[in-house]
Protein backbone atom coordinates (compact mmCIF):
# COMPACT_ATOMS: atom_id res chain seq x y z
CA UNK A 1 0.00 0.00 0.00
CA UNK A 2 1.16 3.76 -0.98
CA UNK A 3 2.37 5.88 1.43
CA UNK A 4 -1.00 8.36 2.37
CA UNK A 5 -0.42 11.40 0.91
CA UNK A 6 -2.63 14.52 2.62
CA UNK A 7 -3.44 18.23 0.20
CA UNK A 8 -3.79 21.16 1.52
CA UNK A 9 -6.99 22.02 2.23
CA UNK A 10 -6.82 25.04 -0.48
CA UNK A 11 -5.75 23.55 -3.24
CA UNK A 12 -8.09 20.98 -4.57
CA UNK A 13 -10.73 23.41 -6.25
CA UNK A 14 -14.00 23.46 -8.14
CA UNK A 15 -12.45 23.32 -11.56
CA UNK A 16 -8.87 22.42 -10.82
CA UNK A 17 -5.90 22.50 -8.59
CA UNK A 18 -4.36 24.83 -7.67
CA UNK A 19 -2.17 26.76 -4.95
CA UNK A 20 0.65 28.98 -4.16
CA UNK A 21 4.12 27.68 -5.36
CA UNK A 22 6.19 26.63 -1.72
CA UNK A 23 3.55 27.44 0.21
CA UNK A 24 0.68 25.22 -0.39
CA UNK A 25 1.47 23.31 -3.68
CA UNK A 26 5.17 21.77 -3.45
CA UNK A 27 6.69 18.85 -6.01
CA UNK A 28 5.45 16.42 -3.59
CA UNK A 29 1.53 17.16 -4.19
CA UNK A 30 2.21 16.59 -7.85
CA UNK A 31 3.93 13.13 -7.51
CA UNK A 32 1.04 12.62 -4.91
CA UNK A 33 -1.37 14.09 -7.67
CA UNK A 34 0.01 11.71 -10.27
CA UNK A 35 -0.59 8.75 -8.30
CA UNK A 36 -4.01 9.45 -7.85
CA UNK A 37 -4.71 10.44 -10.72
CA UNK A 38 -3.57 7.73 -12.21
CA UNK A 39 -5.14 5.18 -10.31
CA UNK A 40 -8.32 6.91 -11.26
CA UNK A 41 -7.57 7.03 -14.83
CA UNK A 42 -6.63 3.03 -14.83
CA UNK A 43 -9.49 2.05 -12.57
CA UNK A 44 -11.56 4.50 -15.66
CA UNK A 45 -10.11 2.67 -17.95
CA UNK A 46 -9.98 -0.79 -16.78
CA UNK A 47 -6.41 -0.67 -17.82
CA UNK A 48 -3.01 -1.58 -16.30
CA UNK A 49 -1.51 0.64 -18.72
CA UNK A 50 -3.64 3.87 -19.31
CA UNK A 51 -2.31 6.65 -22.06
CA UNK A 52 -2.12 9.80 -19.90
CA UNK A 53 -1.00 12.86 -21.98
CA UNK A 54 0.96 15.78 -19.82
CA UNK A 55 1.99 19.12 -20.80
CA UNK A 56 3.03 22.23 -19.04
CA UNK A 57 2.74 25.95 -19.54
CA UNK A 58 5.87 28.50 -19.11
CA UNK A 59 5.91 29.40 -15.39
CA UNK A 60 9.34 29.10 -13.65
CA UNK A 61 8.21 26.58 -11.32
CA UNK A 62 6.02 24.34 -14.15
CA UNK A 63 9.17 21.99 -15.30
CA UNK A 64 9.88 20.56 -11.90
CA UNK A 65 6.07 20.32 -11.50
CA UNK A 66 5.60 18.16 -14.74
CA UNK A 67 8.38 16.26 -13.39
CA UNK A 68 7.13 14.95 -10.69
CA UNK A 69 3.65 14.41 -11.99
CA UNK A 70 5.18 12.27 -14.84
CA UNK A 71 7.10 10.53 -11.62
CA UNK A 72 3.62 10.05 -10.12
CA UNK A 73 2.25 8.46 -13.03
CA UNK A 74 4.46 6.22 -13.99
CA UNK A 75 4.29 4.59 -10.51
CA UNK A 76 0.93 3.76 -11.29
CA UNK A 77 1.80 2.01 -14.46
CA UNK A 78 0.24 4.41 -16.74
CA UNK A 79 1.87 5.39 -20.22
CA UNK A 80 2.58 9.09 -20.45
CA UNK A 81 2.84 11.10 -23.17
CA UNK A 82 5.01 14.29 -23.12
CA UNK A 83 3.40 17.18 -25.18
CA UNK A 84 5.65 19.99 -23.92
CA UNK A 85 5.20 23.74 -23.35
CA UNK A 86 1.89 25.32 -24.94
CA UNK A 87 -1.44 26.15 -24.11
CA UNK A 88 -3.85 24.48 -22.21
CA UNK A 89 -5.80 23.98 -25.17
CA UNK A 90 -3.18 22.60 -26.69
CA UNK A 91 -3.23 19.23 -23.82
CA UNK A 92 -7.16 18.91 -24.78
CA UNK A 93 -5.92 18.84 -28.17
CA UNK A 94 -3.55 16.40 -27.85
CA UNK A 95 -6.20 14.60 -25.30
CA UNK A 96 -9.04 14.65 -27.85
CA UNK A 97 -7.11 13.08 -30.99
CA UNK A 98 -4.41 10.69 -29.48
CA UNK A 99 -6.74 9.21 -28.26
CA UNK A 100 -5.52 9.10 -24.52
CA UNK A 101 -6.99 7.84 -21.38
CA UNK A 102 -6.95 11.50 -19.49
CA UNK A 103 -4.75 14.64 -19.40
CA UNK A 104 -3.39 17.00 -17.25
CA UNK A 105 -1.84 20.45 -17.56
CA UNK A 106 0.78 22.12 -15.48
CA UNK A 107 -0.38 25.49 -15.52
CA UNK A 108 -1.03 28.47 -13.30
CA UNK A 109 -3.51 29.69 -15.65
CA UNK A 110 -3.76 33.60 -15.46
CA UNK A 111 -2.69 33.57 -11.99
CA UNK A 112 0.32 35.26 -10.37
CA UNK A 113 4.07 34.02 -11.49
CA UNK A 114 4.47 32.27 -8.13
CA UNK A 115 0.84 30.44 -8.25
CA UNK A 116 0.47 26.98 -10.23
CA UNK A 117 -1.87 24.47 -11.07
CA UNK A 118 -3.56 21.57 -12.45
CA UNK A 119 -6.06 21.12 -15.32
CA UNK A 120 -7.26 17.92 -15.95
CA UNK A 121 -9.23 15.14 -18.36
CA UNK A 122 -10.99 11.73 -17.73
CA UNK A 123 -11.12 10.72 -21.26
CA UNK A 124 -12.70 13.21 -23.30
CA UNK A 125 -14.63 15.51 -20.78
CA UNK A 126 -13.64 17.81 -18.22
CA UNK A 127 -12.37 16.21 -14.85
CA UNK A 128 -14.12 18.62 -11.78
CA UNK A 129 -16.27 18.68 -9.03
CA UNK A 130 -16.39 15.87 -6.57
CA UNK A 131 -13.65 14.06 -9.10
CA UNK A 132 -11.53 16.62 -7.82
CA UNK A 133 -12.04 15.86 -3.96
CA UNK A 134 -12.12 11.97 -5.01
CA UNK A 135 -8.05 12.90 -5.70
CA UNK A 136 -7.75 14.05 -2.12
CA UNK A 137 -9.65 10.74 -0.21
CA UNK A 138 -7.80 8.51 -2.56
CA UNK A 139 -4.29 9.97 -1.71
CA UNK A 140 -5.22 10.19 2.16
CA UNK A 141 -6.36 6.73 2.18
CA UNK A 142 -3.34 5.24 0.10
CA UNK A 143 -5.11 3.76 -2.23
CA UNK A 144 -2.90 3.59 -5.63
CA UNK A 145 -2.66 1.03 -7.70
CA UNK A 146 0.98 0.12 -8.80
CA UNK A 147 3.08 -0.37 -12.30
CA UNK A 148 5.99 0.60 -13.92
CA UNK A 149 4.97 3.00 -16.05
CA UNK A 150 6.99 4.39 -19.10
CA UNK A 151 7.19 7.97 -20.71
CA UNK A 152 7.51 9.13 -24.17
CA UNK A 153 7.70 12.63 -25.51
CA UNK A 154 5.39 13.76 -28.61
CA UNK A 155 5.50 17.38 -30.28
CA UNK A 156 1.62 17.66 -31.26
CA UNK A 157 2.34 21.13 -31.46
CA UNK A 158 2.27 21.21 -35.63
CA UNK A 159 -0.91 19.45 -36.15
CA UNK A 160 -2.30 21.48 -33.28
CA UNK A 161 -1.76 24.62 -35.21
CA UNK A 162 -2.39 22.82 -38.32
CA UNK A 163 -5.89 22.61 -37.01
CA UNK A 164 -6.05 25.81 -36.09
CA UNK A 165 -5.34 27.16 -39.72
CA UNK A 166 -8.03 25.14 -40.90
CA UNK A 167 -10.52 28.48 -40.18
CA UNK A 168 -7.83 30.51 -41.71
CA UNK A 169 -9.74 33.19 -44.00
CA UNK A 170 -8.89 35.46 -46.83
CA UNK A 171 -8.61 39.27 -45.58
CA UNK A 172 -6.69 42.05 -45.89
CA UNK A 173 -6.98 42.49 -41.81
CA UNK A 174 -4.21 44.50 -39.64
CA UNK A 175 -4.05 42.32 -36.56
CA UNK A 176 -2.07 42.82 -33.19
CA UNK A 177 -1.83 40.05 -31.13
CA UNK A 178 -0.28 40.11 -27.79
CA UNK A 179 0.78 36.06 -26.25
CA UNK A 180 0.93 38.38 -22.41
CA UNK A 181 4.42 36.35 -22.03
CA UNK A 182 2.53 33.37 -22.09
CA UNK A 183 2.11 29.73 -23.26
CA UNK A 184 0.29 30.70 -26.48
CA UNK A 185 4.04 32.43 -27.24
CA UNK A 186 4.87 29.08 -28.58
CA UNK A 187 3.10 28.76 -31.48
CA UNK A 188 1.42 32.51 -32.43
CA UNK A 189 4.36 33.15 -34.55
CA UNK A 190 3.66 30.05 -36.65
CA UNK A 191 -0.34 30.55 -36.47
CA UNK A 192 0.40 34.61 -37.94
CA UNK A 193 2.85 32.82 -40.36
CA UNK A 194 -0.66 30.74 -41.88
CA UNK A 195 -3.02 34.25 -41.97
CA UNK A 196 -3.70 36.26 -44.82
CA UNK A 197 -3.51 40.18 -43.77
CA UNK A 198 -0.61 42.66 -41.74
CA UNK A 199 0.34 41.12 -38.49
CA UNK A 200 2.50 42.95 -35.70
CA UNK A 201 2.97 40.54 -32.44
CA UNK A 202 3.91 41.44 -29.16
CA UNK A 203 5.29 39.94 -25.84
CA UNK A 204 5.76 36.23 -27.76
CA UNK A 205 8.70 34.81 -25.61
CA UNK A 206 7.58 32.90 -23.21
CA UNK A 207 8.58 33.94 -19.70
CA UNK A 208 6.94 33.35 -16.66
CA UNK A 209 7.82 35.64 -14.87
CA UNK A 210 5.26 38.36 -17.21
CA UNK A 211 8.06 41.34 -17.46
CA UNK A 212 5.28 42.94 -19.56
CA UNK A 213 2.17 42.58 -17.51
CA UNK A 214 -0.17 40.43 -16.06
CA UNK A 215 -1.23 37.01 -18.44
CA UNK A 216 -5.01 38.37 -17.56
CA UNK A 217 -6.63 40.38 -20.19
CA UNK A 218 -10.21 40.79 -18.44
CA UNK A 219 -8.42 43.62 -16.57
CA UNK A 220 -8.15 46.71 -18.24
CA UNK A 221 -4.37 47.60 -17.36
CA UNK A 222 -3.47 44.46 -18.92
CA UNK A 223 -4.42 45.44 -22.03
CA UNK A 224 -2.91 48.79 -22.40
CA UNK A 225 0.18 48.02 -24.31
CA UNK A 226 -2.36 46.29 -26.80
CA UNK A 227 -4.42 49.10 -27.26
CA UNK A 228 -0.96 51.95 -27.70
CA UNK A 229 -0.06 48.92 -30.36
CA UNK A 230 -3.60 49.21 -32.26
CA UNK A 231 -3.34 52.79 -32.17
CA UNK A 232 0.15 53.70 -33.33
CA UNK A 233 0.18 50.99 -36.15
CA UNK A 234 -3.54 51.87 -37.22
CA UNK A 235 -4.51 47.98 -36.30
CA UNK A 236 -8.40 46.69 -36.81
CA UNK A 237 -8.32 44.60 -34.32
CA UNK A 238 -5.85 43.41 -31.29
CA UNK A 239 -6.23 40.11 -29.45
CA UNK A 240 -4.73 39.23 -26.27
CA UNK A 241 -4.53 35.79 -24.27
CA UNK A 242 -4.01 35.15 -20.88
CA UNK A 243 -1.02 33.16 -19.48
CA UNK A 244 -2.36 29.25 -20.75
CA UNK A 245 -4.62 30.77 -24.20
CA UNK A 246 -7.81 29.24 -23.05
CA UNK A 247 -9.28 33.18 -22.52
CA UNK A 248 -9.30 35.68 -24.61
CA UNK A 249 -9.23 39.55 -24.37
CA UNK A 250 -10.16 42.18 -27.55
CA UNK A 251 -10.00 45.21 -28.57
CA UNK A 252 -11.40 47.26 -31.75
CA UNK A 253 -9.42 49.55 -33.62
CA UNK A 254 -11.25 52.44 -31.73
CA UNK A 255 -8.89 50.61 -28.02
CA UNK A 256 -12.43 50.09 -27.07
CA UNK A 257 -12.81 46.40 -25.12
CA UNK A 258 -14.69 43.72 -26.12
CA UNK A 259 -15.78 41.87 -23.16
CA UNK A 260 -16.41 38.69 -23.65
CA UNK A 261 -20.33 38.42 -23.36
CA UNK A 262 -20.07 40.68 -26.78
CA UNK A 263 -17.54 38.70 -28.09
CA UNK A 264 -19.89 35.77 -28.36
CA UNK A 265 -22.51 37.85 -29.14
CA UNK A 266 -20.87 38.86 -32.31
CA UNK A 267 -19.67 35.10 -32.76
CA UNK A 268 -23.27 33.44 -32.24
CA UNK A 269 -24.72 36.34 -34.89
CA UNK A 270 -22.19 34.73 -37.46
CA UNK A 271 -22.98 30.90 -36.57
CA UNK A 272 -26.53 31.18 -36.20
CA UNK A 273 -26.36 32.24 -39.76
CA UNK A 274 -25.04 28.69 -40.42
CA UNK A 275 -26.83 27.15 -37.71
CA UNK A 276 -30.12 28.53 -36.81
CA UNK A 277 -32.04 27.99 -34.27
CA UNK A 278 -28.86 26.67 -32.05
CA UNK A 279 -28.58 27.31 -28.71
CA UNK A 280 -26.20 29.21 -27.36
CA UNK A 281 -25.13 28.85 -23.97
CA UNK A 282 -23.58 31.98 -21.32
CA UNK A 283 -22.40 32.10 -17.74
CA UNK A 284 -24.88 34.31 -15.36
CA UNK A 285 -22.85 37.03 -15.17
CA UNK A 286 -22.94 37.72 -19.20
CA UNK A 287 -25.21 41.05 -19.96
CA UNK A 288 -28.74 40.95 -20.82
CA UNK A 289 -28.16 42.18 -24.07
CA UNK A 290 -25.96 39.06 -24.75
CA UNK A 291 -29.33 37.07 -24.17
CA UNK A 292 -31.61 39.40 -26.14
CA UNK A 293 -29.61 39.47 -28.95
CA UNK A 294 -29.27 35.62 -29.26
CA UNK A 295 -33.10 35.47 -29.58
CA UNK A 296 -33.25 38.24 -31.73
CA UNK A 297 -30.92 36.25 -34.47
CA UNK A 298 -33.23 33.01 -33.55
CA UNK A 299 -31.19 31.19 -31.29
CA UNK A 300 -31.78 29.63 -28.02
CA UNK A 301 -30.37 31.57 -25.02
CA UNK A 302 -29.36 29.02 -22.44
CA UNK A 303 -27.75 30.85 -18.88
CA UNK A 304 -25.94 28.38 -17.13
CA UNK A 305 -23.45 28.40 -14.06
CA UNK A 306 -20.13 30.08 -14.16
CA UNK A 307 -17.30 27.54 -14.78
CA UNK A 308 -15.39 26.18 -17.88
CA UNK A 309 -16.17 22.62 -16.67
CA UNK A 310 -19.50 23.48 -15.99
CA UNK A 311 -20.28 25.05 -19.42
CA UNK A 312 -18.69 22.39 -21.47
CA UNK A 313 -20.66 19.98 -19.84
CA UNK A 314 -23.67 21.43 -20.24
CA UNK A 315 -22.40 22.30 -23.76
CA UNK A 316 -22.57 18.25 -24.02
CA UNK A 317 -25.78 17.67 -22.48
CA UNK A 318 -27.88 20.22 -24.64
CA UNK A 319 -25.67 19.99 -28.11
CA UNK A 320 -24.48 23.64 -28.03
CA UNK A 321 -22.39 24.48 -31.15
CA UNK A 322 -21.05 27.49 -28.83
CA UNK A 323 -21.23 28.81 -25.15
CA UNK A 324 -19.03 31.26 -23.26
CA UNK A 325 -18.06 33.37 -20.57
CA UNK A 326 -17.56 36.81 -19.27
CA UNK A 327 -14.10 35.79 -18.31
CA UNK A 328 -12.98 35.19 -22.27
CA UNK A 329 -13.76 31.42 -21.89
CA UNK A 330 -15.35 30.99 -25.29
CA UNK A 331 -15.78 26.95 -26.23
CA UNK A 332 -16.72 25.69 -30.36
CA UNK A 333 -18.31 22.51 -30.32
CA UNK A 334 -19.01 23.70 -34.41
CA UNK A 335 -16.76 22.41 -36.67
CA UNK A 336 -14.32 22.12 -33.08
CA UNK A 337 -14.29 19.54 -30.03
CA UNK A 338 -16.14 21.75 -27.39
CA UNK A 339 -13.32 23.29 -25.29
CA UNK A 340 -11.80 26.45 -24.11
CA UNK A 341 -9.34 27.75 -26.84
CA UNK A 342 -8.97 31.19 -26.82
CA UNK A 343 -6.66 30.92 -29.94
CA UNK A 344 -9.54 29.12 -31.98
CA UNK A 345 -11.87 31.56 -31.14
CA UNK A 346 -9.36 34.36 -32.64
CA UNK A 347 -9.65 32.26 -35.53
CA UNK A 348 -13.00 32.78 -35.56
CA UNK A 349 -13.84 35.94 -34.79
CA UNK A 350 -11.84 36.74 -38.16
CA UNK A 351 -14.03 35.11 -40.35
CA UNK A 352 -16.52 36.28 -38.33
CA UNK A 353 -15.13 40.14 -39.34
CA UNK A 354 -14.70 38.91 -42.65
CA UNK A 355 -17.97 37.11 -43.26
CA UNK A 356 -19.87 39.67 -41.69
CA UNK A 357 -17.76 42.56 -44.51
CA UNK A 358 -17.80 45.33 -41.65
CA UNK A 359 -15.35 46.13 -39.43
CA UNK A 360 -15.24 44.47 -36.23
CA UNK A 361 -15.84 48.41 -34.66
CA UNK A 362 -18.47 48.66 -36.56
CA UNK A 363 -19.80 45.03 -35.03
CA UNK A 364 -19.19 46.15 -31.40
CA UNK A 365 -21.33 49.49 -32.71
CA UNK A 366 -24.21 47.43 -33.09
CA UNK A 367 -24.64 46.36 -30.08
CA UNK A 368 -26.77 48.39 -27.31
CA UNK A 369 -25.26 49.99 -24.77
CA UNK A 370 -25.88 49.64 -21.20
CA UNK A 371 -23.56 50.66 -18.22
CA UNK A 372 -22.41 48.34 -15.57
CA UNK A 373 -20.07 47.38 -12.83
CA UNK A 374 -16.87 45.40 -12.96
CA UNK A 375 -17.16 42.46 -11.35
CA UNK A 376 -17.05 42.77 -7.74
CA UNK A 377 -15.74 40.95 -5.57
CA UNK A 378 -16.05 40.65 -1.58
CA UNK A 379 -14.02 38.81 0.61
CA UNK A 380 -15.94 36.59 2.87
CA UNK A 381 -15.26 33.89 5.33
CA UNK A 382 -14.75 30.33 2.95
CA UNK A 383 -17.45 28.21 5.36
CA UNK A 384 -19.83 31.38 5.36
CA UNK A 385 -20.03 32.20 1.70
CA UNK A 386 -22.62 29.78 0.16
CA UNK A 387 -24.64 30.37 3.30
CA UNK A 388 -24.83 34.13 2.75
CA UNK A 389 -26.05 33.98 -0.66
CA UNK A 390 -29.00 31.13 0.30
CA UNK A 391 -30.08 34.06 2.93
CA UNK A 392 -30.17 36.74 0.05
CA UNK A 393 -32.22 34.18 -1.80
CA UNK A 394 -34.54 33.21 1.06
CA UNK A 395 -34.84 37.19 1.81
CA UNK A 396 -35.21 37.32 -1.69
CA UNK A 397 -37.93 35.31 -2.23
CA UNK A 398 -40.11 36.35 0.76
CA UNK A 399 -40.09 39.80 -0.75
CA UNK A 400 -41.52 38.18 -4.39
CA UNK A 401 -38.37 39.44 -6.15
CA UNK A 402 -38.29 38.42 -9.75
CA UNK A 403 -35.02 35.98 -9.44
CA UNK A 404 -32.66 33.55 -11.36
CA UNK A 405 -31.12 30.64 -9.02
CA UNK A 406 -29.11 29.00 -11.74
CA UNK A 407 -25.98 30.16 -10.24
CA UNK A 408 -26.58 32.08 -6.54
CA UNK A 409 -29.34 34.88 -7.48
CA UNK A 410 -29.74 37.20 -10.69
CA UNK A 411 -32.36 39.91 -9.87
CA UNK A 412 -34.51 41.48 -12.39
CA UNK A 413 -35.98 44.38 -12.27
CA UNK A 414 -37.55 47.60 -14.76
CA UNK A 415 -33.71 48.65 -13.99
CA UNK A 416 -31.51 45.99 -15.46
CA UNK A 417 -30.30 43.36 -13.18
CA UNK A 418 -27.74 42.31 -10.51
CA UNK A 419 -25.65 39.04 -9.27
CA UNK A 420 -24.77 37.91 -6.56
CA UNK A 421 -22.78 34.15 -6.35
CA UNK A 422 -20.13 32.64 -4.24
CA UNK A 423 -16.91 31.78 -6.19
CA UNK A 424 -16.54 28.41 -6.13
CA UNK A 425 -12.41 28.86 -6.08
CA UNK A 426 -12.21 31.53 -3.89
CA UNK A 427 -13.40 32.84 -0.34
CA UNK A 428 -15.54 35.66 -2.23
CA UNK A 429 -18.62 36.71 -3.22
CA UNK A 430 -18.84 37.90 -6.71
CA UNK A 431 -21.27 40.01 -7.80
CA UNK A 432 -22.01 42.58 -10.80
CA UNK A 433 -24.92 44.77 -12.05
CA UNK A 434 -26.36 46.22 -15.28
CA UNK A 435 -28.76 49.00 -15.98
CA UNK A 436 -30.10 50.91 -18.61
CA UNK A 437 -28.44 54.31 -17.33
CA UNK A 438 -26.29 55.79 -14.46
CA UNK A 439 -29.50 56.56 -12.52
CA UNK A 440 -30.92 52.98 -12.88
CA UNK A 441 -27.46 51.57 -11.86
CA UNK A 442 -27.31 53.22 -8.88
CA UNK A 443 -30.84 51.60 -7.94
CA UNK A 444 -29.22 48.21 -8.80
CA UNK A 445 -26.20 49.01 -6.98
CA UNK A 446 -28.11 49.99 -3.93
CA UNK A 447 -30.85 46.82 -4.28
CA UNK A 448 -27.83 44.89 -3.89
CA UNK A 449 -25.99 46.63 -1.19
CA UNK A 450 -29.37 46.33 0.57
CA UNK A 451 -29.99 42.72 0.16
CA UNK A 452 -26.26 42.21 1.49
CA UNK A 453 -26.73 44.22 4.74
CA UNK A 454 -30.13 42.14 5.10
CA UNK A 455 -27.83 39.20 4.97
CA UNK A 456 -25.31 40.23 7.73
CA UNK A 457 -22.43 41.37 4.96
CA UNK A 458 -21.21 45.25 5.36
CA UNK A 459 -19.88 45.59 1.30
CA UNK A 460 -17.49 48.64 0.53
CA UNK A 461 -19.00 50.68 -1.39
CA UNK A 462 -19.85 50.41 -4.77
Amino acid sequence: MTQPYQFHKSILREYDIRGIVGETLHEADAAALGRAFGTIVARASGKSAPVIAVGRDGRVSSPALEAALVEGLKSTGAEVVRTGVGPTPQLYFAATTLGTDGGIQVTGSHNPPHHNGFKMMLGKKSFFGAQIQEVGRISAAGDIVEGAGSVRDHDISDAYVARLLEEAVDNDLAIGWDPGNGAAGTVIGRIVAGLKGRHLVINEAVDGTFPAHHPDPTEPENLEQLQHLVAENKLDIGIAFDGDADRIGAIDAKGRIIWGDQLLAILAADLLQDKPGSTIIADVKASQVLFDEIAKLGGKPLMWKTGHSLIKTKMAETGSPLAGEMSGHIFFADRFYGFDDALYAALRLIRAVVKAGVSLTELRDRLPDTVNTPELRFPVVEEEKFAIVDKVKANLAAAGAEVDATDGVRVKNADGWWLLRASNTQAVLVARAEGSDDAALDRLKASLTGALVAAGVTPPKI
